[in-house]
């Protein structure tokens, strides 16, 4: 038999976590057909000698942010620069359906809030063309692009749809708000919806500073909505919680909407500074759940989430200081000349404005957990000893004349990294101790998100590099092991059971990997969004190809252009 695509000699780690092996791998349309004995396979109509090359499933990224995005964007990066096949959008409560014809600048500027989103490129590159969550659907359906898609129905906008300001404002719902919420659930469920998601924690806020719908909602509310997902048989219920209150006061609502559904719940898992040991009272929350029978999960980050502080960014360590905000309107060019300026770089390495202590407790109280990013390269577990804090006594030089110095070089683009969860310890320890446990799935990159402050996109590329070929700082995880959790792992959390692993019959969502060149950039700020918006964006190196559905999209890190990507609807073939 002459196959439609032959990959021979290759080094497969095919995603289920069995060992490494050499094998031929073959390829007839959108399916894997055969798996033979290294060099045993006949040719091909094409062979790719993939001698000395990792071939693995196409990743299954669980938590983006590209409902806007996945709108106007067939290459769905930086997901797409990053061996991704299969991602799914609509996390932590906020999306842009069902939304009616007035709350569109309002859902805007929720996303805009939570996730870092220019609006203004939100605004100018979504058409909008629906009203209810099934209208969303198909609206996504029409656009072809390089991977598969996926989608949950968020509480923010199911919230103000259902209770117009009322919802908008956090006011508890009635029983009719209820039932009529749980209605639209089970509808999107049912048009195709993966699940349902919220948000709970205080750290996510519109751009007018009001917490996400459905932040306080009561249980009543969150067990209504559950029945929603029972009634459609199907739907995993996603949320972002307070992390220093999950063990109190939200693990008992989730084993009663658990129970209620039948279906899996999952919860964002991070390592917070003013908790960072309750990871362990949540892995031992999430061992008793499943052996009482319920399927509760942890969501956790490959790496800390952390802040990319830049003059171009959301967010940096000038912005705060009133010598700065004299020029904080000027392109950039006269910025960096008013800046070097000697009286003006003085004030700022001199003064400490009078802010209320914002500066002193954002800036001057965690020097110890900054660092500078080097041109070229990104440390993602930085040793104490090269922080801003420790290199600035070291130097013997003002700690602000480092920030200053770093931000104001390579012609203002220097940045600095400033991790805030799951860096407690110095180091990522927590990271390795959550990604080994049997109850945790790999997610949180954001995808499409946080343009302006974090750029955790290119996790999947990370998870390789770092953690089975690169770590130093403590035990690296077998490449089985981190191949498996982003892809058959996360595909079995929504039911995609026609991926994640390299096995005949399943489709060839496939990515053969130069593993020893295998690298990413670092980041840098683009403005290639809607509207010339910016985003920080971050592309990889060593990925030979990537195909979707056995049609090739990736050539040597470059979009072949073929778009064989698709909307998937949950519930249907």
């Amino acid at each position: 038999m002459r196959h439609d695509l032959v990959f021979r000699n290759a080094f497969l780690v095919d995603g289920s976590g069995a060992p490494a092996r050499t094998a031929d791998v073959c390829i007839d349309a959108d399916r894997v057909t055969a798996i033979e004995q290294a060099g045993t396979a006949t040719a091909g109509t094409r062979t790719i000698d993939a001698d000395g090359l990792l071939l693995t499933p196409g990743f299954v990224d669980v938590h983006t942010h590209y409902d806007a995005q996945a709108t106007w964007d067939p290459f769905v990066t930086p997901s797409g620069w990053h061996g991704v096949t299969t991602t799914v959008m609509g996390n932590c409560g906020v999306g842009f359906a069902p939304a009616a014809p007035d709350r569109h600048e309002w859902l805007i500027q929720l996303m805009e809030g939570v996730e870092d989103i220019p609006g203004s490129a939100l605004a100018e590159g979504i058409k909008w063309g629906w009203e209810t969550y099934p209208e969303y659907l198909d609206a996504l359906e029409e656009l072809p692009r390089v991977m598969d898609i996926g989608s949950l129905i968020g509480h923010g906008p199911l919230r103000a749809y259902v209770m117009g300001d009322r919802g908008a404002a956090n006011e508890q719902a009635t029983s009719d708000d209820i039932a009529e919420m749980s209605r639209l659930v089970a509808q999107a469920l049912r048009a195709g919806a993966y699940g349902f998601s919220t948000s709970r924690t205080p750290i996510h806020r519109a751009k007018n500073g009001e917490l996400v719908p459905g932040t306080n909602a009561d249980e009543r509310e969150l067990l209504g909505i559950a029945a929603g997902i029972a009634q459609a048989g199907h739907g995993v219920f996603q949320f972002a919680p307070d992390h220093a209150l999950v063990p109190v006061s939200e693990w008992p609502w989730m084993r009663k909407v658990a129970k209620l559904t039948g279906q899996t719940v999952s919860v964002n898992l991070n390592q917070p500074d003013s908790a960072p040991d309750l990871w362990r009272e949540v892995l031992a929350l999430l061992d008793q759940a499943h052996d009482d029978g319920l399927a509760i999960v942890a969501q956790v980050a490959g790496r800390s989430i952390g802040i990319l502080y830049c003059l171009q960014g959301s967010v940096h360590p000038l912005m705060f200081h009133p010598a700065y905000q004299e020029i904080a309107s000027l392109p950039l060019g006269e910025r960096l000349a008013a800046l070097a300026e000697p009286e003006r770089r003085r004030r700022i390495i001199d003064d400490v404005p009078d802010d209320g202590g914002l500066f002193k407790s954002a800036i001057i109280n965690h020097l110890d957990k900054m660092w500078c990013v080097s041109d070229g390269n990104i440390d993602y577990e930085p040793t104490a000893d090269t922080s801003v804090a420790a290199t600035a006594e070291r130097q013997r030089v003002p700690a602000m004349q480092l920030l200053l110095d770093q931000l104001t070089a390579l012609d203002g683009n220097g940045m600095l990294y400033a991790p805030f969860f799951n860096y407690s310890y110095g180091d990522l320890s927590f990271t390795e101790a959550v990604s080994r446990h049997p109850h945790t799935r790999m997610g949180l990159s954001d995808g499409g998100a946080h343009c302006g402050a974090i750029c955790d996109g290119g996790m999947p590329t990370f998870m390789l590099t770092h953690w089975t070929r690169d770590r130093t700082r403590g035990p690296k995880l077998s490449i089985e092991h981190i191949v498996k959790r982003q892809t058959s792992d996360t595909a079995s959390l929504y039911g995609l059971a026609d991926r994640g692993t390299i096995t005949p019959g399943l489709r060839a969502d496939l990515n053969l990997i130069d593993y020893d060149r295998l690298s990413f950039d670092a980041p840098r700020m683009a403005y290639d969004l809607p509207a010339g918006g910016r985003r920080l964006v971050q592309k990889a190196t060593g990925y030979v190809g990537t195909w979707v559905a056995g049609v090739q999209t990736v050539d040597h890190d470059e979009f072949t252009g073929a778009t064989p990507g698709r909307l998937l609807r949950a519930g249907r073939p």
